[in-house]
């Protein structure tokens, strides 16, 4: 569960390393965001010499979470750390590649070209 305030890792090699969560999207009084929602972010972290800078606000979907995910078949999934791919206004991701484990219901919501990228 991802609120505002909180630390991700960029699971993408779009330049920015870590990004704070700001707002969720969706409904306007949405507390917590899970795999596969949109949230506005702020870039914590980036590497130099790339096109995203820090203090930058961007989209992100998340792809990883540390609270446990429970799928129809009862099994459960858990991450170590909390993770999010940038992407754009149409949702189409900034970066060329995905890094770490991404789970099914990626594919089934709108962001299938995000489930492509990842090895």
């Amino acid at each position: 569960m991802i609120q505002p305030q909180t630390h991700l890792n960029v699971a993408d090699n779009s330049g920015a390393r870590e990004l704070m969560c700001i707002r969720i999207i969706g409904t306007s009084n949405r507390r917590y965001a899970n795999i596969g929602d949109v949230i506005v972010a702020v870039i914590k972290e980036a590497v130099p010499n790339m096109p995203l800078e820090r203090s930058e606000v961007i989209r992100a979907v998340i792809v990883r979470t540390c609270k446990e995910l429970k799928r129809d078949n009862g099994m459960i999934i858990r991450y170590d750390d909390n993770a999010a791919v940038i992407v754009d206004q149409e949702g189409n991701p900034k970066g060329t590649r995905i890094f770490g484990a991404i789970v099914r219901e990626i594919e089934t919501v709108k962001f299938y070209k995000n489930s492509f990228l990842s090895p």
